[in-house]
């Protein structure tokens, strides 16, 4: 697919760039490769140089004191850049109607963010950017969607999380760290699934996933009820590391039973 996104600066130009992908379809720790197609606008322009990254919208949370004295909290975006590539760092004159091609090629982190599954988006504001640093002026804003899949030790945790009756509501991107486990990005991805009913226990479930070259650490977020099972309700963090070659879906799916169990309840047998 190609991409045409206007990159001069401000008041001047009209210099443009095609960003053109050879596969939309990436799965994380592989490479993304395609063309840039670079061509000159109405005057010369000076261009700094050329990049190619991948970037992520990001949600990062405030807080504050209302008029009544109360704290509130909010969310606000934020553009993070989760790889950048040079493509060219000479500076150049680039003429009026001027034309020239770059090939590319773009490393995905394996702690990228999955956008897609089985085709299916499901995580929108991720995907590759083409800077033209023309004149001091950077285009940081816009991506060209990528359906980043997800690896086997991946998907093999997402299907026993579905055995196991939990519906996905949504998927976003949040800043901040989790202790404890192997994150490198400075934010990370969370998977919400609706309360499974045989959970009594249990409000919902969050899922995150930190992926290296020698496994994954799975982070689940238990929101528990209060009630009878519980004094008070709360949040309950389980951790779980995986490595890539262990893909058994039911015993992946036992050991999550096991401690979801010990924490929310069960209403009927696993």
């Amino acid at each position: 697919m190609i991409f045409k996104r206007m990159l001069a600066s401000v008041g001047i130009g009209g210099a443009t760039v095609e960003t053109t992908l050879d596969s939309e379809n990436v799965q994380p720790g592989g490479t993304v490769t395609g063309t840039l197609k670079v061509t000159g606008g109405s005057v010369a322009q000076t261009v700094e140089g050329i990049s190619v990254g991948l970037r992520a919208t990001v949600e990062k949370e405030y807080t504050y004191t209302d008029e009544e004295g109360e704290e509130q909290s909010g969310e606000y975006t934020i553009d993070v850049v989760v790889a950048d590539q040079v493509v060219s760092d000479e500076e150049f004159e680039l003429e009026p109607e001027q034309e020239f091609e770059l090939a590319f090629e773009l490393t995905i982190p394996l702690e990228a963010p999955l956008t897609a599954v089985n085709g299916e988006i499901l995580q929108k504001g991720v995907g590759v950017n083409t800077r033209l640093h023309v004149d001091k002026a950077l285009d940081r804003t816009d991506v060209d969607p990528l359906a980043i899949e997800p690896l086997p030790v991946h998907a093999a945790v997402l299907e026993a999380v579905a055995a196991l009756g939990f519906e996905l509501k949504s998927v976003d991107l949040e800043k901040g760290k989790i202790a404890g486990t192997r994150q490198k990005l400075p934010f990370y991805q969370e998977f919400e699934y609706g309360a499974a009913g045989q959970y009594e226990g249990l409000n919902s479930l969050e899922l995150t996933f930190f992926t290296d070259e020698d496994g994954a650490d799975i982070v689940l977020e238990l929101d528990k009820k209060p009630g009878i099972l519980f004094s008070e309700g709360g949040d309950t963090l389980l951790r779980l590391t995986i490595d890539h070659e262990s893909l058994d879906i039911e015993e992946i799916a036992g050991q999550l039973h096991e401690w979801i169990d010990a924490v929310a309840g069960e209403r009927s047998l696993f």
